[in-house]
């Protein structure tokens, strides 16, 4: 059975700068039995929903807003390395990649695996994407080796395996050129791709990035999408503009800069990184063993910096944070975001999903606890399971 406990919120003013902001934990959900990992966790287009991996090899069905347990999908035989929703056209498929060798869709209406592509044996898949110019072909990072599929017939129509030398840990098809793809790799090596027509080693690598160590995640941000931030497995961060090759941020000490911006713990890790392109603005987030995070502020225009912790989170985890899933900028959302007053989500190596709740909510003085979700809801009228704490 999954429990939640909950606490009390309310903005914990910083006795340092009284621009930070601190959220309290609204409800935390306890997704397994064990010593199980929640690896990530990503919304649907419409935020009816939120799909969190686990190191169960399954993915569970959540309420971004309530909490509520839909239901999970199982069918993984190893490790789920991604998991993404396939777009607006299709609100009810997600999809996921896993070390198994397979891409796997879902209808997460019935949690049942509606379509799969395999690799070939052997093969590990450490990271996909769907796109293209018609909106048609998968991308696959695979062992050294970028695959493509044609979503519509599932046939393979392309290998790239001359351009990376080890796992490719990422592919993105960049959002408002959706002929370009951006791989990047534990080779160290970041590079952009037309991927229109045959695609081919030769004749369709456009640019090469060397950041010079492992790549751990990447992503595309900038008002026309033209900037990448680079996150790498030994925590150190990389600013690019991938369309001219040119290194606009290098932060080789990005833990220490970030541990003496606050004064907690030391920053140990970083998480992903979020940018708002309402406020224009990239934030790095760093965390630390015992589960607290913190937002950093990155400024790449000038001189590089990464700057004191703008929202700190804590007393949620108890271990090593693995994803978050922001739901609102920093400080609040617009008045018509579907967050109602939600800051995100987060979950970790403590196996559990911890929701966060931001200052301008009128239920800062609520707590609740959802019990047995690891149950397929009942089909009845009580969909809500709110008691006090």
């Amino acid at each position: 059975m999954e429990t939640s406990a909950a606490m009390d919120v309310e903005e914990q003013p910083s006795p340092n700068a009284s621009d930070v902001k601190r959220f309290g934990l609204k409800n935390s959900i306890q997704t397994n039995f064990g010593d199980d990992y929640v690896f990530q966790i990503v919304p649907n287009d419409d935020w009816s929903a939120m799909a969190v991996s686990l190191s169960t090899n399954a993915v569970k069905l959540y309420s971004p807003v309530a909490g509520q347990y839909y239901g999970e999908c199982k069918g993984h035989s190893e490790t789920i390395n991604q998991i993404l929703f396939s777009g607006p056209s299709n609100p009810h498929v997600l999809c996921s990649c896993s070390s198994d060798g397979t891409i796997r869709a879902w209808d997460i209406r019935t949690f049942q695996q509606v379509s799969s592509i395999n690799a070939g044996p052997s093969q590990e898949v450490f990271s996909f994407c769907i796109g293209g110019t018609g909106g048609n072909l998968v991308a696959a990072g695979c062992k050294s080796q970028i695959l493509f599929w044609d979503w519509r017939n599932m046939k393979q129509v392309a290998c790239l395996e001359d351009s990376h030398v080890d796992d490719v840990t990422q592919v993105h098809f960049v959002p408002n050129e959706q002929g370009k793809l951006i791989s990047a790799s534990v080779d160290g090596l970041i590079c952009t791709f037309d991927a229109t027509g045959d695609i081919n080693d030769d004749d369709h690598l456009e640019s090469v990035i060397n950041m010079g160590t492992s790549i751990a995640k990447v992503g595309i941000f900038g008002e026309n999408y033209q900037k990448l931030w680079c996150l790498t497995h030994i925590e150190t961060l990389g600013i690019w503009n991938w369309k001219d090759g040119r290194n606009e941020g290098n932060f080789s000490d990005a833990r220490t800069i970030a541990s003496e911006s606050w004064n907690l713990d030391h920053v140990d890790y970083f998480i992903d990184c979020h940018y708002s392109r309402e406020a224009e603005k990239l934030w790095v987030i760093g965390g630390t063993n015992t589960g607290t995070m913190g937002y950093f502020p990155v400024n790449y225009e000038g001189v590089a910096t990464i700057g004191a912790a703008e929202a700190i989170l804590e007393g949620g985890h108890a271990s090593v944070i693995r994803s978050v899933l922001p739901m609102s900028t920093i400080p609040s959302g617009p008045t018509n975001s579907p967050s109602q007053g939600i800051f995100g989500w987060s979950g970790g190596e403590d196996g559990r999903l911890c929701c966060w709740l931001s200052d301008d909510s009128s239920e800062s003085n609520q707590s609740w606890i959802s019990s047995t979700l690891t149950m397929k809801p009942e089909r009845t009228c009580k969909k809500h399971r709110h008691h006090p704490y």
